[in-house]
């Protein structure tokens, strides 16, 4: 659902990861680009508040304010929304990829 939401407002480079084997404290991540500061906000705040209108409750929404990196908590799945520059930096992918070994590089 927080993909179809974040595609709907022209979210940038939508990858859904299942760390649900690598970690306890969420089963999914979501990684979008917003094109500037300002749409990684409306992103967001568009995914928050339709997520809200369908019962979904966020466990935390941090960075909403500086519209860098958005990262958005509902529990079983966690919404990080970047600035094309900080997720070129921060390499989200990378870090919850396993290794051929089953081991994560994070």
């Amino acid at each position: 659902m927080a993909i179809a939401m974040a595609n709907d407002i022209k979210a940038r480079e939508i990858v859904c990861l299942d760390v649900a084997a690598m970690t306890s404290m969420t089963d999914y991540m979501v990684i979008a680009s917003g094109s500037s500061s300002r749409h990684v906000k409306s992103i967001a705040e568009t995914v928050l508040e339709k997520m809200k209108s369908e019962g979904y409750k966020p466990v935390g929404v941090e960075g909403l304010d500086a519209g860098e990196w958005v990262l958005v908590d509902f529990g079983s799945v966690i919404l990080h929304v970047l600035g094309e520059e900080a997720r070129k930096l921060y390499a989200l992918e990378k870090l919850w990829t396993p290794l051929p070994d089953g081991t994560v590089t994070g």
